[in-house]
């Protein structure tokens, strides 16, 4: 599963990376760049280049759902 995002502030970054935190499976940030980033990690999440919309990526639709409304 696959949601395309608009990430404008640290924030939304910190939002993004307290959901997945809990959750049980993986979920990626791939940016424009072709970079990826576990949605867990901080550090990995602040190495993408937020100037264009950034995917986020799992296989648990429910858990990439949660993600994606952690944001709203």
């Amino acid at each position: 599963m696959v949601k395309q995002i608009k990430i404008s502030n640290f924030n939304e970054v910190k939002n993004i990376m307290n959901a997945a935190s809990r959750c049980c499976n993986d979920i990626g940030v791939h940016d424009s760049k072709g970079s990826i980033a576990d949605a867990k990690s901080i550090l990995g999440l602040m190495s993408l280049d937020y100037t264009h919309p950034v995917l986020l990526v799992s296989e648990d639709e429910e858990e990439l759902e949660r993600v994606y409304k952690a944001l709203n």
